[in-house]
């Protein structure tokens, strides 16, 4: 009798772990971050160097050409001169990739961020991070805070400007599929057309002509543009921040990239340790404040 008694005990343990071990394989499990899955879809632990780029052991970093100052240096997005080569180059040294594996793409401005594959690693190009833009490719964290501002020749009635309710009887204009042109279209809502180019030296040849009256770019540009390119123009002012967050410019990734999470770590190190404000000391102006439109 006990004998029996004790192979009943055994056998409601062993149905009791049983149910135990069914119960925990059923339930909710934590959600997994949408990093994880970016990376653990293909393996990709962010090994220095080892990562799954577009050729192995190379980086492939695209942007526009030709390359601006005070982006970069003498159109030569290779000689880690300029605020956005030297970025580029510090990001490529955190991924593990040293400058002799860095590849050189040339890429369109607007091409960088429109639907379809891509065949650089990451692009960078003053590319403003938006909700609209992340439907078709992805952006690493923010590596620069930007605002946008408005350039009159300083003999022009744009020149007089001090509010945005001044500039909407103007002739404005901005490079085409550019934060700079949504502005115009809807911080400023002019009363005539906006003029779209599809380069900043188109926009700046409009405004030394009189074909327009201002022009909108971001404001480390601006500042280079009046000090070195159109001496005869000034910076009216600058526009306030808009949704209550700043713009930033993000590096631009193929959509679901398995990158992505890598050189958000990358951007994200950079600006903890310092390294991204060194960077913008050394290359962008010390922008004396321009006055706020509001």
């Amino acid at each position: 009798m006990h004998l029996a008694q004790r192979a009943l005990r055994r056998t409601a343990s062993a149905t009791t772990v049983a149910l135990l071990a069914l119960a925990v394989g059923c339930a909710p499990q934590p959600e997994e971050k949408a990093s994880d899955k970016a990376s653990g879809a293909t393996g990709e632990t962010c090994a220095k160097g080892k990562l799954s780029t577009q050729t192995s052991g190379k980086l492939t970093i695209a942007t526009d050409e030709p390359a601006y100052e005070p982006w970069f240096k003498d159109d030569k997005p290779a000689n880690g001169k300029g605020f956005e080569s030297a970025v580029a180059y510090a990001v490529a040294q955190q991924l593990g990739y040293d400058k002799s594996n860095v590849v050189w793409q040339s890429v369109p401005f607007n091409k960088a961020f429109a639907p379809g594959t891509k065949t650089f690693d990451f692009d960078i190009n003053q590319v403003s991070i938006s909700t609209e833009r992340k439907k078709a490719v992805d952006f690493s964290s923010g590596y620069y805070d930007v605002r946008q501002a408005v350039i009159a020749l300083k003999s022009s009635k744009a020149a007089k400007a001090t509010s945005i309710a001044d500039l909407k009887g103007l002739k404005l204009g901005a490079q085409v599929g550019t934060t700079s042109l949504n502005y115009i279209n809807d911080v400023v809502k002019p009363t005539q057309q906006p003029a779209a180019y599809a380069k900043n030296d188109q926009a700046k040849s409009a405004l030394k002509n009189g074909q327009i009256d201002a022009i909108v770019v971001d404001l480390p540009t601006a500042f280079y543009i009046t000090a070195a390119e159109v001496t005869d123009a000034k910076i009216v002012g600058q526009f306030e921040n808009q949704g209550g967050t700043p713009e930033q410019f993000g590096l631009v990734l193929d959509k679901g990239s398995a990158l992505t999470s890598c050189v958000t770590k990358a951007v994200d190190a950079l600006r903890e340790d310092g390294t991204l404000a060194k960077i913008e000391k050394q290359w962008l102006s010390e922008a004396v404040d321009a006055p706020v439109l509001k």
